[in-house]
């Protein structure tokens, strides 16, 4: 119950809500760290799941690396990088795109390559280029699991983007970074809290745009094989 109250003192108080160090200009930095991150890492992965998955090869190969690259710690990578090429308004954000590209990747590649091989041919047998059918065949029924990637990635991020902090930028991580600083727990709760509903809002947020874009039939489907 420490945390909380520590937390709900923090954030009753009108002051952390004004200014250019207020939660929403806070919120709308790590949004922003957010976005382009989960922009870039899904810019890279995605057409290489769906080549992969399409067409087969190198499936193994690149579902291993990316488990691989997973266990990479992200404040590692940005501490190494700074050590390597210094301070830049962008250093944060190599780490970030490393974290996101892994589940967009894998969940791409096993929702192409999952596709009934027998609609494939089908398809095939219609007259469809390799093209048409990974637009219009297994790209469709690979839209669920593509979009948990997404999910995955955006979650992950969202909780991870206070690295950026920790190179002097903004975003929520600043409540925690200097929080600690000054020994002001109620900021480190306040800012981990606000952290916290964000991460549950991307969720909420990807739930509601799998119900809008992924079929009904679709929904059930990936329901029952659970």
């Amino acid at each position: 119950m420490g945390f909380l109250n520590f937390a709900w003192d923090w954030l009753k108080s009108p002051a952390q809500w004004h200014g250019p160090d207020g939660i929403p200009v806070r919120v709308l930095q790590h949004l922003g760290y957010t976005a382009l991150s989960v922009l870039i890492a899904a810019a890279i992965a995605l057409p290489v799941g769906l080549l992969i998955g399409h067409y087969g090869r190198g499936g193994f190969t690149a579902v291993n690396i990316a488990n691989i690259w997973r266990a990479i710690p992200t404040l590692g990578l940005l501490i190494l990088l700074v050590v390597l090429i210094g301070f830049s308004a962008f250093t944060w954000l190599i780490p970030l795109v490393a974290l996101g590209i892994p589940p967009i990747l894998v969940n791409t590649y096993e929702g192409v390559s999952g596709v009934d091989p027998d609609l494939k041919d089908a398809a095939r047998g219609m007259g469809m280029t390799q093209w048409q059918v990974l637009w219009k065949v297994e790209l469709p029924l690979a839209v669920p699991l593509i979009l948990l990637g997404l999910q995955v990635t955006a979650i992950f991020v969202v909780a991870t983007a206070t690295i950026a902090a920790y190179i002097g930028l903004g975003g929520l991580g600043r409540y925690i970074i200097d929080g600690l600083a000054s020994n002001n727990y109620g900021e480190v709760a306040g800012g981990a809290a606000v952290i916290v509903v964000l991460a549950l809002a991307v969720q909420v947020l990807f739930v509601g745009l799998r119900r809008l874009v992924v079929p009904a039939g679709l929904r059930q489907q990936a329901r029952a094989s659970k």
